[in-house]
């Protein structure tokens, strides 16, 4: 599948709505929560007045339709280690998974976050998600961990 992968225009923050819902793991078996979650403000923290410094976006697009999205921006969100190291995000919409996308949007980003002079990147991820394996896969490895989650940071 032919896509490419470029910098989020201004007028395209708004769609990082629909990528922050994509990116809640939903264990097998159980029911996708109603869109509303994503307003909840543990989760807008996510994107909420995106744009700022530090905030850094890249989409990858098919003829024109944005099908994934990676961004981080340093935030007290799940994964925050610290005030110097962005959180990550990234997610695609479903039919668009397991073809290499994710794997091309996070390696543009950690390439981009090596050449903005970033030491680090963190994230939290849910124990049983299946991107767990990509984010070792890119570098992440395991700082903490809870009942549900792991604290991951891969170093650049």
């Amino acid at each position: 599948m032919e896509y490419k992968i470029r910098q989020i225009r201004e007028s395209e923050y708004p769609i990082l709505s629909d990528f922050l819902y994509e990116a809640i793991f939903i264990p097998e078996g159980m029911d996708k929560p109603p869109k509303s979650i994503s307003e909840q403000p543990e989760l807008q923290v996510y994107i909420k007045d995106f744009g700022k410094t530090d905030d850094w976006c890249f989409v990858a697009e098919i003829k024109e339709k944005i099908v994934g999205a990676v961004w981080v921006r340093i935030m007290n969100d799940y994964g925050h280690i610290d005030d110097e190291t962005p959180s990550f995000a990234i997610s695609l919409y479903k039919e668009y998974r397991n073809l290499g996308i994710g794997t091309a949007l996070m390696g543009t980003m950690l390439q981009f976050l090596r050449e903005k002079g970033y030491k680090r990147t963190s994230l939290s991820v849910q124990k049983g998600n299946y991107a767990v394996r990509m984010y070792r896969k890119a570098g992440f490895e395991v700082l903490g961990e809870n009942e549900e989650e792991y604290i991951m940071v891969c170093r650049l």
